[in-house]
């Protein structure tokens, strides 16, 4: 999987302190985005699972996916949610471009909803640009609890 970044201690994508891993590539290119660096899928470097599960042994914080969009990288992501969630036991939260509405029934992206707690969903839209939110750049911006989601069959938003 390609990867930007992974930042350690970072308490703004997530509460607590997390592990931010940054995956390459992003199709939304949001107007107004803060890291349009990210789009393209070829930046970064490849790193394995391996690689980036050893990062999160060492500083044992949860995790939070960001990008680019991780859910251009589904298979790779979802794996590794997968082992995230078995081997080190971390919470795991996951920023995307899409709607829940879109990818909550959709058979492509079950490994990775079945693999993460939280999700924040939607394209950041610069005129609903809002800097008092939490964990979110806009306003249309949803911070969704994943697990009560798939058994409701509803997006349930979170309250921070």
């Amino acid at each position: 999987m390609r990867i930007l970044d992974i930042v350690e201690g970072t308490t703004v994508d997530g509460p607590g302190l997390r592990t931010s891993i940054y995956v390459a590539g992003c199709r939304h290119q949001c107007e107004g985005c803060h890291n349009p660096q990210s789009w393209d899928f070829g930046a970064g470097r490849e790193m394995t699972d391996d690689e980036i599960l050893e990062v999160i042994r060492r500083n044992r914080f949860n995790v939070t996916f960001s990008g680019g969009d991780p859910l251009y990288s589904v298979h790779e992501v979802g794996s590794l949610c997968h082992r995230i969630r078995q081997e080190l036991h971390k919470t795991v939260w996951l920023y995307t471009g899409f709607l829940w509405e879109l990818i909550c029934n959709e058979e492509a992206y079950q490994p990775v909803l079945q693999n993460i707690d939280v999700l924040v969903d939607g394209p950041f839209i610069a005129a609903r640009r809002d800097i008092s939110l939490r964990f979110r750049g806009s306003s249309n911006q949803r911070i969704i609890d994943v697990p009560r989601s798939l058994a409701e069959g509803k997006a349930v938003v979170l309250d921070y």
